[in-house]
Order: C-alpha cells, then structure tokens, then sequence
C-alpha cells in the first residue's frame, strides 16, 4: 500500500513540476519570439536584431514551444482519438497544430505573416491553467495523502522474551509488538497486555483520548498514551484500516456521478461543436480574408471552446468533498451515494449498535434480594445480559454471593445453586428476566440495550432538516417502544426479521420516500442496498460496508445529517460550476468566431486563451470555496 501510493504521488508531484517548467520554458520563448514577430513590427514598431537566417530565429523558437512546451497537448489529444473521446487535449492541439502548421509554410515561403507569438503565448497561458488546475486537485487530496505519513517507520517486535526493533514493512500478522508511552501503533493490532489511553483522531476525527485495556483493537497510526501495551498484529498491508480508508476514497474518486457523467457528455459535444463552428468559420473567413485570419479565427474558436472549465467542474469539487468528508469522519464509498443523499427525505435506523451501544444494561429490577440473586449465577455466564446484571448488582451490593453447580437451561436461561436454594435466571415466555427460586417467582429484572448519548441529537438535527426518522429492530414492541420514546420517534418497525427489513425499506419507497438506511450487522446489507443511499456504520460488519455507499467511520448517528448537508452543498456547487462552464461557452464562441469584427471587436487567439484559462480559473476558485463551508 505505501509503495503504490508513494509512487502514485510522486508521479503526480513530478507531472505538476513538469508542467510549471514547460510554462516558464514557453513564457521565455514568447521573449525573442515576440520581438521577430509580425505584431512587434506592425503594431508596436520595434523589430529585433537582423542578422543572417534570422527570418528562420522565431520558426525554430517557435518549434521548440510547439514540439518540447506543448507535447503534453499532443499527446494527450492522441491519447482522447485512441480512445474516441476527443476533449479538452484534442482541442488545445488542434488549435496549436493549426497555428504551427500556417506560421511554418509561411516563414518557409516568405509571406512576412505568422502566428509564432500567438502560439507561443497560447501553449504558455493553456500550461499555466494546466499547472493551476493540478495544484488544486491535488491541494483537495493532500489531507488525504497524509494518511500514508501516519504510521512510524520502526516497530518494536517481542521474539523470544526480547524486544527488537524491525522495519514496519516487516511486521507480520500474529507478531507480538511492544507500543511503548507515547508511541504510534504500527499496525491493526488486539491488546494482550497492559492498558493505556490512544489517541484515534486519524480515524475519529477527535483527540479526546479513548481508553484501551486488554482483548480491545488498536488501529494502527493512533498514538498511545501513558500506559505501555503488548499487542498482537492482526492485519498488515491492504489489510489495515488505513489501507481500507485510502481504497474507498481512492474508488470513490474514481467513481462518477450523474453529474460527472453530464459533464463529460457536454464536454465531448462540445468538442464536436467546436470542430464544426471551426471549420465553418475557416471556410468563411478564408473567402472573406484570406487564408491568415481565417486561420486566427480558427485558432480562437477552438481555443476559446475549449472544455476545460466544463472538464473541471464536477472532478474538482468531487475532490474537496471527498477530502471535506474523511475530515469529517465518514467515507463516501460510490459518489453516486452522495449525490443521491440530498434528495433523502425518511432516514431509518437500524437500532442495536446504530442507535443504541449494542450493550445491555439493568433498567429496573423488583428487587435488590432478586437482582443478587440472579448475579451469582450469571457469574458462571458470558452472556451480555448476565454481564449487564452482574455490573448493576456490584453497583448496589458489597458481595456477590457464591453459587455451585452451574448449569444452563434449555436455551431460556441458566441456573445454580445459591444459599442452599436453586435459582434460575431466564426468560420464559416473557421480555424480562425472571429470577425463580425452588421454582418459585421472587422477582424480575428488565434489561435492554444503552441508547447512544449522541442518538437524540443526531434525530432531532435530522427532524430540523424536515427529514423523517424510523427505527428498525427484531426487538419486541415494548423495547421498541422505549427506546423510541427516548429518542422522539414516532414510527418505527419492531419483531422485524433479519430477511424483512429489505421488504419495510422497499414499503417507505412505494409511499414515494426517499429512503436511506443506516446499519450496522450482517442483516442490515439486503436492506442498505434496498435503500436509496446505504449507510453503514464504520464499527460494523465488512457486509454492511460492502453493501453501503457511505461509511460513519466513528460511529456517531450525528454524521447522518452532515452527509445530508454535504450532499447538498457538493450537488449546489456543480450545478453551478457547470451553469458558469456552459453558459461561458454560449457567449464566448460567437466572439471568436469573429461575429462582432464588423465592429471592431476580435479575440485574437492568446487573448481567446487568457479568457478560457481565466474561466477555468473561476471554476476552480468557485470549487475551493467549498471548503470554507461548515457541515
């Protein structure tokens, strides 16, 4: 993973270098150019030295731009015909190829007119939009390129009862590492030893240090407190979480929107259309006034056609939201899903570990005398529920007495022996726990899974939206119940079964909702993948995420509105960085083809190219102010 993506940068960072050279190589070529040029003597009345072959000094400077400044167009152009999808490359090199073409046959035929300035200037300023538009795109992923610098270098492995230190490439999986105070974890790891506090703003997005303790999952790149922890590696590689992370944000830039595809098509018609009007204006201008400025007129059109904003619009801000929504906290895995999630009007819940911790804990008990007795004997269970009584009875008592002769009961609950009296702990028929003692009932404990803290802000962010909310659970009625009155929710769906909840997704979608669902287990996939937008939590299984198109990476039902709130302000600046790509285009053509030069009024070809780059200028600028926004 490291070495791709280290190599992956650096082909980028060395294509942006290029591209800021060629641009200085071109502007100090336009220099002498411009001096042995035809505006030079004809408008501003200066001329540059004369000497012998000197007529030939600004064909040879002009190739050196045409052939070594402005390949990357060329071959580009050829890249977009290979694949037929001609586009922005196609257009540059068309212009520049027609410009280089006539500046050619008339130096070498004498006519004292060219268009070696123009294309010299012209392949500068397309360069310098070029160089702008990368830097952009790759200041919108810089945050997450830091992710790959986040992990140490070294790591301390234990072999043999003695810590050395090795490379972390050579870290593998069931190595036994020491994380000393302070240090970062090298790679996804279980806890055998030891407890201590981590910081895991890399994946939560917050500092506030989260305790660790033995049998708990260390993520690799979180920095370690003051406690010193022996860890277990379970993942290396494209196994690791960071790995995981840079995958979907890297498949979800890959990935087009609607929007993303309207823009190419528009840009690809564009194309056409610029062809056309080209040659219709050659054609036009040449019986008017000859092959020169039929041939400026040419240039302009296709210069000023260009789709380059049109090319940027959409790519650019899937970038900066992208990068906007790891800052955040959750992981836009199919842009599709993004796009999708500001049309969400009904959000359901998945209630255990999505709304609630997925912990149990003691609600109400009859009484203590009950409550004792039945933590004696869940001390022999591992159940959640009998480790939720035994937290609650240490809370009340001194002691929990001793119980013998452990045994479970038939699926419904467990029993022992405890004061010489047999004392059975279960459920029989019923959604509390009963405690019987020598088959007698002596009271009844309810338990039900902790509501997350956030859950009730998170709902009431989305009611203030005017989006509503429904919970889903195999849960009984009366749970549900509970924990819906807890939160303000009036409809929910409760005693669903695993393979149902897929089938109430698809009910809300025939009402005319759109839907979006949020889970977190094995049997929320059918329903993520049923609903408009699937959301999974980032703590879930790898089903759910798999079958989700956006990941709560920290696990916070609060992060549901700020995907809503992204989504629409993503889905506003495309809107609008096509409006201005497009409607730019509408006016600019007609000017360069030369409608207005009856009055006065011509684009000549580098100043078609300052108006195209400054277009693709505004694009980008328009594109960056969205990272000022708040979610």
């Amino acid at each position: 993973m490291d070495m791709d993506h280290g190599n992956h940068a650096k082909r980028a960072g060395h294509h942006t270098e290029a591209l800021l050279r060629k641009f200085w190589i071109a502007v100090a070529l336009c220099v002498p150019i411009f001096f042995y040029s035809e505006m030079a003597r004809s408008v501003f009345g200066i001329q540059g030295p004369q000497f012998t072959g000197s007529y030939c000094l600004d064909l040879i400077l002009g190739s050196a731009a045409f052939f070594y400044c402005g390949s990357i167009f060329l071959r580009g152009a050829y890249t977009e015909l290979r694949d037929r999808q001609p586009g922005m490359m196609t257009l540059i090199a068309l212009a520049i190829t027609a410009a280089y073409t006539y500046s050619f046959v008339s130096v070498i035929l004498g006519t004292g007119h060219d268009l070696l300035f123009e294309l010299a200037s012209l392949i500068a300023i397309m360069l310098l939009g070029h160089w702008i538009e990368m830097r952009s795109v790759e200041g919108a992923q810089g945050a997450l390129r830091e992710l790959a610098k986040l992990l140490p270098d070294r790591a301390e492995v234990i072999k043999n009862g003695v810590a050395q230190t090795i490379s972390r490439g050579d870290l593998k999986v069931g190595d036994i590492v020491l994380v000393r105070p302070g240090a970062q974890v090298p790679a996804d790891s279980a806890i055998i030893e030891g407890s201590s506090e981590l910081n895991e703003s890399i994946i939560t997005g917050e500092s506030r240090p989260v305790p660790k303790s033995a049998g708990m999952k260390v993520i690799a790149g979180s920095l370690n407190g003051n406690g010193s922890l022996t860890v277990r590696v379970t993942d290396v590689g494209e196994g690791t979480f960071l790995a995981g992370v840079m995958r979907l944000v890297a498949d979800a830039q890959a990935s087009k929107s609607r929007l993303q595809m309207l823009s190419d098509k528009a840009a690809f018609y564009l194309t056409l259309i610029a062809i056309g009007v080209g040659v219709i204006t050659f054609v036009a201008w040449t019986l008017a006034a000859g092959v020169g400025a039929a041939t400026e007129r040419l240039v302009s059109v296709l210069v000023i056609t260009c789709p380059h904003a049109l090319g940027l619009a959409i790519p650019l801000v899937v970038a900066i939201s992208t990068a906007m929504a790891a800052q955040e906290g959750f992981l836009i895995r199919e842009r599709r899903a993004l796009e999708q999630a500001r049309t969400i009007d009904t959000v359901v819940f998945d209630k255990t570990g999505t709304l609630t911790e997925g912990e149990f804990a003691v609600t109400t008990s009859s009484s203590d005398e009950a409550l004792m007795l039945a933590a004696a004997v869940e001390t022999h269970s591992e159940h959640p529920i009998a480790k939720a009584i035994i937290a609650e009875a240490e809370k009340r008592g001194p002691t929990i007495l001793e119980a013998r002769d452990f045994e479970r009961v038939g699926g419904v609950g467990a029993q022992a022996t405890v004061g010489g009296k047999m004392i059975f702990v279960g459920q029989r028929g019923g959604d509390d726990v009963v405690v019987e003692a020598d088959g007698r009932a002596i009271g009844s404990i309810t338990v039900a899974d902790r509501v997350r803290a956030e859950a009730k802000e998170a709902i009431d962010s989305l009611k203030r939206r005017g989006i509503g909310v429904v919970m889903i659970t195999g849960d009984s009625h009366e749970v549900a119940a509970s924990v819906a009155k807890q939160l303000g929710i009036t409809d929910y769906f409760a005693r669903v079964q695993p393979e149902e909840k897929a089938q109430k997704i698809k009910l809300l979608q025939t009402q005319g909702k759109k839907v979006a669902m949020v889970g977190d287990g094995v049997n929320d996939a059918p329903a993520l993948t049923q609903a408009d937008v699937g959301i999974a939590i980032g703590a879930g299984t790898t089903v759910a995420i798999e079958s989700a198109g956006i990941i709560l990476v920290r696990n916070d039902p609060r992060d549901v509105a700020k995907v809503v709130t992204l989504s629409q302000l993503t889905y506003r600046k495309m809107i609008q960085n096509l409006a201005w790509a497009t409607g730019y285009n509408v006016i600019a053509i007609p000017l360069a083809a030369g409608v207005l030069a009856y009055r006065g009024i011509v684009l000549q070809p580098a100043l078609a190219a300052v108006f195209m780059s400054a277009s693709t200028v505004a694009v980008a600028l328009n594109a960056v102010l969205l990272r000022n926004r708040k979610l």
